[in-house]
């Protein structure tokens, strides 16, 4: 294919794969597309493990990072972010009443609880990385490796993240949800767009995909568009492609592969799911993600609870549960499978089946063709 993504990234496929598991990114990589590691949960010392792993399993060709600088996040976090008190100013501003809740929450479900001392500091990391100076030691690593795409997941990315990259020769992406968020990201001066609808896993806005597209192809011209949003078929990329977009940005459809970091009982409940068993919810990062709905996202957004914190206070409270209650339910715990949950858009209704990695890239490469194939029969070509 000729796509301006396919040329600019050498890949045969205008595919780009989002994925936490280095396994995925490497194996859409060698089949034609493009991997990008999300890196949001790694310290700088892990990630560098995980790209010197994927720079000896990709042979040279490109793959990605992805990481989540937030435009805006709880003003404790960011002091303790800036080294004003480190971790346990971020820790003494979740309130009481949220752990209060979490151990409640545990004692209902009858799931054995996490040492929460340990869960507060040892398992606090998924919320200390996404500080500005969190993410910019992750900005650091990925530019230190051959890497040919950086993308700000969440919000404008900062000028140090745009200048760095820049100096560096790489492109920057970011993901929007509206045409203003769009305007700000080309005004920071990013590469490369990725309009992510709302049918979309993890962190999305409400407009639907088939409807922000075109908006902002328009919106942008000339710069790229990459479509997002529940997209896990070549006949959708065929749609998304005739929207304006120049290939698309596919996550979800990633999270049922041999491959996947999904726990296996997350998995199972993803291969059962429809389109209707997702919710966007604040529970998991304190800002609104899709992810299954389940008993934790219930909870959570019941008005009898706390409700949920802002990002990444949320995070912290979310991650070290989430841990025990994935590993408890690996021994048939009903209450931890019932709270037991993960990011993933509304496409997991087409997710009904476990494939290598590689084995969804070729479906969706012979579906796309598929799909020209009919839409040349009605034109009469």
């Amino acid at each position: 294919m000729r796509t301006e993504i396919c040329e600019r990234f050498g890949i045969e496929f205008p595919l780009l794969a989002f994925s936490h598991c280095r396994d995925v990114v490497a194996a859409v990589t060698n089949a034609g597309g493009m991997g990008v590691l999300g890196a949001v949960a790694y310290t700088p010392d892990r990630l560098e493990e995980e790209l010197r792993w994927i720079d000896d399993h990709v042979d040279g060709r490109p793959y990605g990072v992805d990481v989540l600088v937030p435009g805006k996040i709880d003003e404790s976090a960011e002091r303790a972010g800036r080294g004003e008190g480190g971790l346990d100013t971020m820790l003494a501003a979740v309130p009481k009443e949220h752990w209060a809740f979490l151990a409640g929450l545990f004692a209902k479900y009858d799931v054995p609880p996490p040492d929460l001392d340990r869960a507060r500091r040892g398992d606090s990391r998924g919320g200390t990385q996404v500080t500005k100076e969190g993410a910019t030691e992750l900005i650091d690593v990925s530019l230190s490796h051959p890497i040919r795409l950086i993308a700000s997941a969440l919000g404008t990315p900062p000028p140090l993240m745009v200048d760095k990259a820049k100096a560096a020769g790489i492109p920057v992406a970011a993901l929007v949800g509206t045409a203003e968020h769009a305007r700000r990201q080309v005004a920071a001066g990013v590469d490369l767009i990725v309009a992510q609808g709302g049918e979309a896993g993890g962190h999305t806005g409400e407009i639907s995909t088939m409807v922000l597209v075109p908006e902002i192809v328009d919106t942008v011209a000339p710069i790229p568009v990459l479509a997002a949003g529940g997209i896990a078929t070549g006949r959708q990329m065929a749609a998304a492609l005739a929207l304006g977009a120049s290939g698309v940005w596919c996550g979800s459809v990633w999270l049922t592969t041999e491959e996947a970091e999904t726990s296996p009982t997350v998995k199972a409940k993803m291969l059962a799911a429809t389109s209707r068993d997702t919710v966007r919810s604040r529970s998991r990062t304190g800002k609104p993600a899709r992810q299954l709905r389940s008993a934790w996202t219930d909870e959570w957004d019941d008005p009898a609870s706390p409700g949920p914190l802002g990002m990444p206070l949320q995070m912290i409270v979310a991650h070290g549960a989430m841990a025990q209650i994935e590993k408890i339910a690996e021994s048939g715990n009903p209450g931890a499978r019932a709270l037991a949950n993960y990011f993933v858009g509304q496409c997991v209704g087409l997710m009904n089946t476990v494939k290598p990695a590689r084995q969804v890239v070729y479906d969706m490469m012979r579906d796309f063709a598929e799909a020209l194939d009919r839409l040349n029969t009605i034109s009469g070509e």
